[in-house]
Formats: structure tokens, C-alpha cells, sequence
């Protein structure tokens, strides 16, 4: 027999198969939740209305992570710890110096500033993240990137983008950018204050994946006529969905896998498209606020079930 202590804690342990389908069932939630929240800010024309691509955001679109801008941003307004930012630089850095998604890095960092916003009001963070996108983030979008968009738009193509970010953050930055709209992590409000929790957890991996088909099911889009963009071989699951994938900047995981699947590979750290440009800023917020209100309904549902 074997030591009491050992089979006592082996006991305590959830089955593996308990854990792999709870990590499912949140990332199919949050991929709901996001779709959800997802707010049509420019319709496409009538040419190819069931076509899409959906953009990564963080070194697919924007040289960065977006949400340590978004860190930034609230410690220069005295609403972050110096330590948090100091712990989310060396991620920001690390990220910038490899060209790789850490996710232990990135997801902490999100993490930190979407459990922040407890307490605070929706609205007041909308405001905060159209200035710090202003002030910091309209500057690092990579120009290459933005003309695959612009393609995609002139097609008569709808274009979404797709971030483990907070939604609101995401909206923004597509409607600076005139895009589609957004599909981005949801943080829980009640009555127009968040509650530090997220729905379903962050949009990252298989999220992304389930949120797209859910998206594509609510707008009607036909998978294997989109397209998809990342940088990352987290991005997997959604590059796999689509029938055009695409990779941009890529990691050395994703890229191998581009070149195994004859899929185009675009590189804008370098050369006349490494450029990074400001754009002009378009409309206000919108209503953002409707959007989260949604994915807490549907977390509201799910609970009931």
C-alpha cells in the first residue's frame, strides 16, 4: 500500500479529464460572452457580406501588448501601483526583445488590470481607455497590417479584431482604426460598475476559436470564406477555424507551422512596412456599457443552468 499522506492527496486531486473539460467549457464561455458583447460600428457593403478576417491585436496589429499601454496609461493617472507597472514592463519588454507571446507574462498582466477595474464605472474606464489609446497606442499600429485590413474592407469584407484585452479597449481601438468592431476579454458589471470578475476568462487560445464561431453563427459569416491573422501559435484554434489563414510577425512556433501549411507569411518589423502610424480618431465611445451588459446576461444565464 501506499503512504496514507500520498493516496490521501492524490484523492484531493481533480481528474485530469474533470480539469481539460472545465478549461473548455470556460473558454467556449468566454468566447460567448465576447461575441455577445461585440458591437457592429460600420456595416460592410453589400459585396461579400458573408466573408470576414479576424485581426490579432498585440504584434499582429500594434507593436506591443496593447494592455500594458493600458497599464500605462492608468499608472500615469495615479489609478496603478508603481510595482504592478514595474512587473509589467519586464513582461512588455521580454516580449518586445523575443518577438514571443509569453503567456505567463501577458496573461498576468491582463490579469492585474482587469481585476483593477473592480469598483470602477464602466463609463469612466471607456473614457480612460479613448485617452490612453490617444495618447499611446495610436502611434505603435503597424502600417502593413493596417493595409491587409484595408483590403479585407475594400472587398466588401467585414473585419474584426480579436484580443485577450478588455472589450472596451478593443471597441476603441476598431473604431479609431474603422473597423467592423471588436471582440476582446469581458469584465462582469452590475449596474454600471464591474465586479473584478471576468466572464468565462480571458479571450486567449481556444476562446478566440469559440468566440469567431460564435460571431460567425450570429452575423452569418461562412468560415471557410474568412480569414485570420495572427502573430502568435496561441492563435492556433482560430487560424485552423478559417479557410484563409494568415500570419503576421510571426513566432518561431507559427512560423514553422506557416511554412508546413503553405500559409502567407507578412514581416513588418522591417523594411519600409515596419513603419508604425498615427491615425486620425474617429467617433466617441458608442455604447460600450450595452455590450458588457450582454455578456453579463449571458453569464446570468449560464449560472441558472
Amino acid at each position: 500500500m501506499g503512504d496514507p499522506v500520498d493516496v490521501a492527496r492524490q484523492a484531493q486531486r481533480p481528474p485530469r479529464v474533470w480539469v481539460k473539460s472545465l478549461r473548455k467549457e470556460q473558454a467556449a464561455l468566454a468566447g460567448e460572452a465576447s461575441a455577445a458583447a461585440a458591437e457592429v460600428e460600420h456595416p460592410p457593403p453589400i459585396p461579400d457580406p458573408v466573408a470576414g478576417a479576424f485581426f490579432d491585436v498585440d504584434n499582429t496589429l500594434m507593436r506591443g501588448a496593447s494592455i500594458y499601454y493600458f497599464a500605462r496609461g492608468l499608472a500615469a493617472r495615479k489609478m496603478f501601483g508603481p510595482m504592478d507597472l514595474a512587473k509589467m514592463a519586464w513582461g512588455q519588454a521580454w516580449y518586445r526583445m523575443r518577438g514571443l507571446e509569453n503567456t505567463d507574462h501577458i496573461d498576468a498582466a491582463r490579469q492585474a488590470a482587469l481585476a483593477f477595474v473592480a469598483g470602477h464605472r464602466v463609463s469612466d474606464i471607456v473614457s480612460l481607455c479613448e485617452e490612453i489609446y490617444d495618447d499611446t497606442m495610436a502611434s505603435r499600429i503597424w502600417e502593413g497590417t493596417r493595409e491587409l485590413a484595408q483590403r479585407h474592407l475594400e472587398a466588401g469584407q467585414r473585419v474584426w479584431l480579436m484580443t485577450a484585452s478588455p472589450v472596451e479597449l478593443a471597441d476603441i481601438i476598431a473604431r479609431r482604426l474603422g473597423l467592423t468592431g471588436a471582440l476582446g476579454t469581458v469584465a462582469e458589471s452590475v449596474d454600471g460598475v464591474y465586479t473584478g470578475r471576468l466572464v468565462g476568462g480571458l479571450l486567449h487560445g481556444e476562446a478566440k476559436a469559440a468566440a469567431v464561431r460564435a460571431l460567425a453563427a450570429r452575423e452569418g459569416l461562412d468560415l471557410p470564406r474568412c480569414s485570420a491573422y495572427s502573430d502568435s501559435a496561441n492563435d492556433l484554434p482560430m487560424l485552423r477555424l478559417v479557410g484563409h489563414p494568415a500570419v503576421v510577425n510571426p513566432d518561431a512556433e507559427l512560423r514553422a507551422e506557416a511554412r508546413a501549411s503553405n500559409w502567407p507569411v507578412h514581416d513588418f518589423r522591417s523594411g519600409r512596412k515596419a513603419t508604425i502610424i498615427a491615425l486620425p480618431t474617429a467617433v466617441g465611445a458608442g455604447a460600450v456599457a450595452g455590450g458588457i451588459v450582454a455578456g453579463v446576461a449571458l453569464r446570468r444565464r449560464y449560472a441558472r443552468q
